[in-house]
C-alpha cells in the first residue's frame, strides 16, 4: 500500500485535533494508530471502512489512499506538510499558498477527495487572514462540487465554513440559515461527533446575535446532550464555553459563569494558545455585554491581550480585542480614555462585521454622551442604527434607538427648563 495512506491518516487526524488515543478509541490501540501512520502496518478493509467512519470521510476518499504511490502523490503529500508545517507556525499567507499547490497536483492527478481537503484548509487560511470574501467564493466551490453531496460529513463542513464566513461579516440572517443546513446534514452523523458540535455551536453563535436567544438556549441543551463521559476534554470546554455565552447574554449570569469556569478548567494555553485566546476574548466580551465588571472579567481581558500579542492573528482579532478594552474602560468610568480608544477603533470599522461595528458605534455615542457631547454621539449613535440593521440584529437597532431617545428628551427637558427660567414672571 506504501506510505501514502499513512501519510493522509496522520493528516486527517491532526486536522481534528484528535490524538491516536482519540482516533483508536474502543479498537485501536495509539500504538496501532502509530503502525499504520508510520507504513508499518497495513489495513485490513475493515480498518479502514471503520477509520473513514470515524474521520467522517466520504468512502472514495479512503480507496483512493490504498492506490500506489507515485509522483504526483509525493508531491502533493509533500506541498501538503509544508502547508502543515506553515499553519503550525501560523503563518497562514504561507500555508495557503502550499495548500493551493496540494490542491492544483491533486486536482490534475484526478484525486477530487486530496483536492477538496487542500481546498478547505486553503480557505481556513484565508479566513484566519480575514479575507472573508475570498474564503466565502472558495468554500463555494466545494459546496458545489458533488462530493458534498455524495458525503454528508463533507456538505456539514462547507456549511459550517460558509455560516463562519457569513457570520464574519455581518450577513447574521445568511449565516443562520448555512449554519441550520449544516445541523440538518448531520442527522445521520454518530452522536458526539465533532461535525454535529460544530455545526451547532455555527447556529447557536448566528442565532445570539440576530437576538434569537431562546432559539439559542435550545440548541444548547442540543448540543449538550451530544457530551458524553468518553467527549474530549477540549471538546467539552468549547461546548461549556459556548452555552457559557448564550447564558451571559440572557442574562443568566449563574449559569454563565458556572459554564464558563468549566470551560476556563478544561480549555489549556498549553493544548491550544490560540482557542484559549478565543474563550477568554468571548467570555470577557459577554460579562462585559451583560455589565459584570470583576477581577475575573480583567482577567479574562489580560488573557485575551496576552494570548493574542503571542499568536499575532489578524487584524479583525486585534481590533476586537481592543474594543473588549475599550468596553472596560467604560465601564469602569475612564469615560475620556474609553472615547480616545473607541475613535482609534473606529477608524478601522471596515475591518469589523457589521454587527461588531455597530457595536463601536454605539459604545462610542454613549461615551460622548457620558462626556457631554451629545450632539456627536447622535452621529454614532445613528450609524449603529444602520450597521446593525444591515446585520439583522434587530434587537440592536432598538438599543440604539433607545440611546438616541434619552438624549433628544434629555434635550427637550433642558430647552424647557431653560425656557421656563427665562419667561417673564406675572
Amino acid at each position: 500500500m506504501g506510505n501514502g495512506f499513512g501519510e493522509k491518516l496522520r493528516a486527517e487526524r491532526l486536522d481534528r485535533g484528535l490524538t491516536q488515543a482519540e482516533l483508536g478509541r474502543d479498537l485501536y490501540s495509539p500504538s496501532y494508530i502509530s503502525l499504520l501512520e508510520t507504513g508499518r502496518r497495513e489495513p485490513t478493509a475493515d480498518v479502514i471502512e471503520e477509520l473513514a467512519r470515524r474521520l467522517e470521510l466520504a468512502p472514495k476518499a479512503l480507496e483512493a489512499w490504498s492506490q500506489p504511490v507515485s509522483v504526483s502523490d509525493a508531491e502533493y503529500v509533500l506541498a501538503g506538510l509544508y502547508a502543515r508545517q506553515a499553519w503550525d507556525l501560523r503563518d497562514y499567507p504561507l500555508a495557503a499558498t502550499h495548500a493551493a499547490a496540494a490542491a492544483q497536483i491533486a486536482l490534475e492527478a484526478k484525486n477530487t477527495s486530496a483536492w477538496w481537503n487542500m481546498t478547505y484548509m486553503q480557505a481556513e487560511c484565508l479566513m484566519k487572514q480575514g479575507e472573508l470574501k475570498e474564503c466565502q467564493n472558495l468554500v463555494q466551490r466545494l459546496l458545489d462540487h458533488p462530493m458534498a453531496a455524495e458525503s454528508a460529513g463533507l456538505g456539514v463542513r462547507a456549511r459550517q465554513m460558509l455560516a463562519a464566513v457569513c457570520h464574519g461579516r455581518g450577513e447574521l440572517a445568511v449565516a443562520v440559515a448555512h449554519a441550520q443546513e449544516a445541523v440538518r446534514l448531520c442527522a445521520d452523523l454518530p452522536k458526539g461527533s465533532t461535525l454535529i458540535i460544530g455545526a451547532l455551536r455555527a447556529l447557536i453563535g448566528a442565532l445570539a446575535e440576530s437576538g434569537r436567544l431562546d432559539e439559542a438556549w435550545q440548541y444548547c441543551q442540543d448540543m449538550n446532550a451530544q457530551m458524553d463521559d468518553h467527549s474530549m476534554t477540549q471538546l467539552a470546554g468549547e461546548v461549556a464555553w459556548v452555552i457559557g455565552n448564550v447564558a451571559f447574554m440572557r442574562h443568566d449570569y449563574a449559569e454563565g459563569i458556572k459554564y464558563h469556569e468549566r470551560a476556563a478548567q478544561m480549555l489549556s494555553p498549553a493544548n491550544d494558545i490560540d482557542l484559549w485566546a478565543r474563550f477568554n476574548k468571548a467570555s470577557a466580551a459577554v460579562r462585559l455585554s451583560s455589565g459584570i465588571v470583576e477581577p475575573e472579567t480583567l482577567t479574562s481581558i489580560e488573557r485575551a491581550e496576552l494570548a493574542l500579542s503571542i499568536v499575532g492573528g489578524n487584524r479583525t482579532d486585534q481590533l476586537e480585542v481592543a474594543f473588549i478594552r475599550a468596553r472596560w474602560l467604560y465601564l469602569t468610568g475612564d469615560i475620556v480614555a474609553a472615547v480616545q480608544k473607541l475613535r482609534e477603533i473606529h477608524a478601522e470599522h471596515d475591518a469589523l462585521a457589521r454587527h461588531i461595528a455597530g457595536e463601536v458605534a454605539l459604545l462610542l455615542g454613549k461615551a460622548l454622551k457620558a462626556a457631554g457631547e451629545s450632539d456627536e454621539a447622535l452621529i454614532y449613535l445613528d450609524e449603529a442604527q444602520q450597521e446593525f440593521s444591515a446585520a439583522g440584529a434587530s434587537d440592536r437597532v432598538q438599543q440604539a434607538l433607545d440611546a438616541v431617545l434619552e438624549i433628544r428628551l434629555a434635550k427637550r427637558r433642558a430647552e424647557a427648563a431653560a425656557s421656563a427660567s427665562t419667561s417673564p414672571k406675572s
